[in-house]
């Protein structure tokens, strides 16, 4: 009841005239495997050399820090993303161009995060792969452990993946390219209005 929330001088539409283009989240949801921290750092690469300010957080790097103290119980999965949600919104904010690279098992979760970002650009991009291909890809190994019982809670395995009913963007990893997936995601933005300035410019 001691909260007052300061309002900056500095406008988020201050922010995207300086930039010369717009902030907004999005969110790739997938399995583990799916490619989903791969394409979003290629797209940053590209971004970066538009001169566009983007910035991927992605679940393993944020589970090194400020979600360390989390697990994959159910519980944990949530405030893991629940915590991710808001950093991203102050992002966004920022005038930053978001990826945010987390499976997000739940609807429920992945509701909270559309629900949170209501007034502000906000995309689910599904990076869709069958499972078995995620698990023939397994860069990390951790599929080869859940199979062998020595992860508990595996999405995919032994914990639930509720696949996205009506996501803005789907782009199907075992079909395309790494270069045609970040072309596609890149005709998506624009398509968006992210970059009206380089839109114009084609």
């Amino acid at each position: 009841m001691n909260i007052f929330p300061f309002k900056s001088v500095i406008k988020v539409k201050d922010r995207h005239s300086l930039n010369k283009h717009r902030s907004g989240l999005i969110w790739l949801t997938g399995l583990s495997g799916s490619g989903k921290s791969t394409l979003a750092h290629a797209v940053e690469a590209r971004l970066h050399e538009m001169d566009v300010r983007s910035y991927v957080l992605d679940g393993d790097n944020i589970r090194t820090g400020l979600n360390k103290d989390l697990g994959l119980r159910p519980e944990d999965r949530k405030e893991n993303i629940r915590r991710i949600a808001e950093v991203a919104k102050i992002l966004v904010d920022a005038g930053i161009l978001v990826f945010a690279s987390f499976i997000a098992p739940y609807k429920e979760s992945r509701q909270f995060i559309r629900e949170l970002m209501k007034n502000c650009p906000y995309y689910e991009c599904y990076i869709k792969c069958p499972l078995e291909v995620c698990e023939q890809r397994d860069p990390k190994g951790i599929y080869k452990r859940a199979r062998a019982g020595e992860i508990a809670n595996m999405t995919g395995i032994s914990a639930p993946y509720e696949e996205p009913q009506n996501p803005d963007l789907i782009i199907e990893t075992d079909k395309l390219s790494l270069e045609l997936s970040v072309d596609l995601m890149i005709h998506f933005l624009m398509e968006k209005g992210i970059m009206p300035d380089l839109l114009m410019s084609e």
